[in-house]
C-alpha cells in the first residue's frame, strides 16, 4: 500500500505569468502538484484505553502532579540539594548533549531542503592528458585550467525528504523529553535519599534512647545485686541487652555514610555529609494528593511524550522507505572557466556553464526495498506498542502509589498505638520490679519489644513520605518549571 499527502499551493497570475507559453505552465503546474506529494501514512497517536479514574484515586480534574516541586517538598534545606542537583547532575548534563545531538541532526536533515554547492579547481601539464583524461597517440604536451563552481538539488518530489525531517524532529522532541524525564526522575531520588537519611537519623535517636534506657535497667539491676535483693542472671541478662542496642548504632551510621555518598553524586560532588533538617515526618506529608484524570497523565509524563514521538518518528521513516521506490530527480549546475591553456584562461572563450537535470530510480533491488519498508512498517508497530505498554505502566504506576499511600497510613496509625502501649508497658513493668510485683524478664521483655516497634514506625513514616515521591513522579509532576520563580534551579 502507498501512501499520499499532497499540499497545491497557487499564487496570483501576474501579468508575466499570463504570457508565459502554456507548456511552461503545465510544466510549472505539475512540478508544484507533484513537490507536495508526501508518501507514506500521516502520523495519529497510538489510541490508549484510558480508564476514567485511578484505582484507588478520587474523582475530580485537580492533580496532586500539577503544582511546582518546591511546593510539594517545603524543606529548605531540600530544595537547595535540589537546586544543586539541577545545576550539577551528570546524567542530566549528559541528556542535554544527546539534545544538542539531536539538534545538529535535525539541522542535517532540514540542509536537504536547499541546494548543495560546492567548488572545484585543477591544473594539468602533461602528454597525452587533457582535463584530467588520457588521449594517446596525440603525441604533444598540453596543459589545462579548470574552476568552478557547481550546485545539485534533489527535487522532492515524494516527500524522502519531508518525512526524513519529520523523523528527525521527532527524534529531536523525544530527546528533550527524556531530558525532562532525567530530571524528574533526579528530583524524585534526591527527595528519597534525603529522607532515607531523615528516618536514619530517627534510627540514631531511638539506638541512644534504647541504649539509655538499658543502662537504667543495667544500674538497677546491678544495685540490686550488691544489696544482696538481685543475681547475676539479672545483670547478664541486661549486659546483653545493651550490648545489642550498642550494636545496633555503627550499622546505621554505615547506611548515613553510604546513603550521603549516594545523595552526593546526585548533586555532582565529591563524598561527604549532607547538611538536613531536623522535623517530624508528619509535618511534612501533603493533607490531599487528588490523582487527577488518567488521560491527563499522556500530556504530563515525560517518558510517555518521548514514547509517543519516538512512534511518531517510526512511522515518518515508513513514508521515507516508500520514497526509495520512486525516481530521485537532481537538477545540477555548473558555472566556471576551462582553458587548454593558461594564458587563454582569462579570455571570453575559456567560460563554462551548463544546467542538468538527472534521474534514477530502482529496477531490480533483490528484494532490498521491500525489506526495508517491512523493517520500518514492523517498526513504527512496535513503537506504537511501547507508547501503549508505557501507558498502561504509568497508569499502573500511580494506582500503586495511591494504594501504598492509604495503606501506610492505616499501618502507621496501628504502629503508633502500639508504640505508646509498649513506652506505658515499659514505664509499668519498671515501677512494679523496684515495688518487688514484678521480675526482671518483666522489664526486659518490655524495653526489647518497644525498640523494634519504634524502628518500625519510623521505617513506616519513611515510606510515607517515599510513596508520596513514588506518587509525585508517577504523575508526572516537576519537570514543568524549569526554574523557581526569582532563583536559580
Amino acid at each position: 500500500m502507498i501512501w499520499f499527502r499532497c499540499e497545491v499551493r497557487s499564487r496570483p497570475n501576474s501579468a508575466a505569468g499570463r504570457r508565459s507559453r502554456p507548456a511552461a505552465w503545465l510544466a510549472l503546474t505539475g512540478g508544484v502538484l507533484l513537490a507536495g506529494c508526501a508518501v507514506g501514512p500521516n502520523y495519529h497517536r497510538p489510541a490508549v484505553d484510558s480508564p476514567a479514574v485511578f484505582r484507588e484515586g478520587s474523582p475530580g480534574t485537580n492533580s496532586f502532579g500539577d503544582l511546582e516541586w518546591w511546593t510539594v517538598y517545603q524543606d529548605p534545606l531540600l530544595q537547595v540539594l535540589m537546586r544543586e542537583a539541577f545545576t550539577n547532575n551528570y546524567d542530566l548534563r549528559i541528556a542535554m548533549t544527546r539534545v544538542k545531538q539531536a539538534r545538529a541532526v535535525a539541522a542535517q536533515a532540514r540542509s536537504q531542503f536547499v541546494p548543495s554547492a560546492g567548488y572545484s579547481g585543477a591544473v594539468s601539464q602533461g602528454r597525452n592528458y587533457l582535463y584530467a583524461e588520457t588521449f594517446p597517440n596525440s603525441g604533444k604536451t598540453s596543459g589545462s585550467v579548470l574552476a568552478a563552481v557547481s550546485a545539485i538539488w534533489e527535487l522532492d518530489l515524494w516527500g524522502r525528504i519531508r518525512r526524513l525531517n519529520e523523523a528527525a524532529r521527532a527524534n529531536l522532541l523525544a530527546t528533550e523529553e527524556a531530558r525532562r524525564g532525567v530530571r524528574l526522575t533526579l528530583l524524585s531520588d534526591v527527595a528519597s535519599d534525603y529522607f532515607q537519611l531523615l528516618e536514619l537519623d530517627r534510627e540514631l535517636e531511638i539506638d541512644a534512647y534504647t541504649t539509655n534506657s538499658f543502662t537504667d535497667s543495667l544500674n538497677i539491676f546491678t544495685r540490686r545485686m550488691e544489696g544482696g535483693a538481685g543475681s547475676d542472671l539479672e545483670t547478664s541478662r541486661a549486659e546483653a541487652a545493651l550490648a545489642d542496642a550498642k550494636a545496633a548504632t555503627p550499622s546505621v551510621l554505615e547506611q548515613i555514610a553510604t546513603t550521603e555518598n549516594a545523595l552526593c553524586v546526585l548533586l555532582g560532588r565529591s563524598p561527604g555529609p549532607i547538611a538536613r533538617s531536623h522535623v517530624d515526618f508528619t509535618q511534612m506529608l501533603p493533607p490531599v494528593v487528588p490523582a487527577g484524570l488518567p488521560s491527563r497523565l499522556l500530556e504530563r509524563r515525560p517518558d510517555l511524550r518521548a514514547a509517543e514521538q519516538l512512534a511518531h518518528a517510526a512511522n515518518a521513516h515508513i513514508g521515507e522507505a516508500v520514497a526509495e521506490f520512486f525516481p530521485k530527480i537532481d537538477l545540477t549546475a555548473l558555472l566556471g572557466r576551462i582553458s587548454p591553456k593558461l594564458s587563454a584562461f582569462t579570455l571570453g572563450s575559456a567560460n563554462a556553464w551548463g544546467v542538468a537535470a538527472q534521474a534514477s530510480g530502482p529496477i531490480f533491488e533483490g528484494g532490498r526495498l521491500v525489506g526495508q519498508y517491512r523493517q520500518a512498517k514492523w517498526a513504527a508497530e512496535e513503537a506504537k506498542l511501547r507508547y501503549r505498554l508505557a501507558a498502561l505502566t504509568a497508569f499502573r504506576e500511580v494506582s500503586d502509589a495511591l494504594i501504598s499511600r492509604e495503606r501506610l497510613a492505616e499501618i502507621r496509625d496501628q504502629e503508633a498505638l502500639q508504640v505508646a502501649s509498649l513506652s506505658r508497658a515499659v514505664k509499668l513493668s519498671t515501677e512494679r520490679y523496684l515495688a518487688g510485683k514484678a521480675s526482671y524478664y518483666e522489664v526486659l521483655e518490655a524495653q526489647q519489644q518497644l525498640f523494634p516497634a519504634q524502628l518500625s514506625l519510623a521505617r513506616t513514616e519513611r515510606d510515607q513520605l517515599l510513596a508520596v515521591v513514588a506518587l509525585y513522579k508517577a504523575l508526572g509532576g516537576g519537570w514543568q518549571d524549569e526554574k523557581v520563580p526569582g532563583k536559580g534551579a
